[in-house]
């Protein structure tokens, strides 16, 4: 008897362990589910995306407002065009910018909403204007590299 409580014990810890490994999985690919209203979809253009994938969040002031849920690259501006999926609960000015962020040890990129000051709000279908593309640590290397040897190559010392 006082083995079969035992066994018990272990399975209900298993079945407790693989649960929570499971939500830490969703949690983790950003597939755990957002509010349960409606979205309206915008868009924005960005030079460089960086790491940012679909289902990524988009917060503003912290807050998760939306998740990304589409990126192509636009043929005519050389951009890419990255779609968002915003709850209809969020509103925002139409001159809010829209800058790739990263978060967390892990490096997890997010699109950082800040709202602007014009009385008319994005609507369904409509284009954020103002973007700020990610931070490439290789480009900010080579530039810090490429302006340390222009300033040694000069003769000064």
């Amino acid at each position: 008897m006082q083995r079969s409580m035992l066994d018990l014990w272990v399975g209900l810890f298993v079945v407790a362990g693989i649960a929570g490994m499971v939500i830490l999985a969703f949690k983790v690919g950003n597939m755990s589910t957002m509010g349960s209203g409606d979205t309206y979809e915008i868009s924005a253009n960005f030079d460089n995306i960086g790491g940012l994938k679909p289902r990524a969040a988009i917060k503003s002031a912290g807050v998760v407002v939306g998740r990304v849920t589409a990126i192509s690259f636009n043929n005519d501006r050389f951009t890419a065009k990255v779609m968002m999926a915003i709850e209809s609960r969020y509103k925002f000015p139409k001159d809010t910018t829209a800058s790739i962020l990263t978060a967390g040890l892990l490096g997890e990129q997010y699109i950082g909403l800040e709202g602007g000051g014009d009385d008319k709000m994005l609507a369904a279908g409509d284009n954020i204007r103002l973007t700020q593309s990610a931070v490439v640590l290789e480009k900010l290397i080579s530039q810090f590299l490429f302006d340390k040897a222009a300033e040694g190559g000069d003769g000064k010392k």
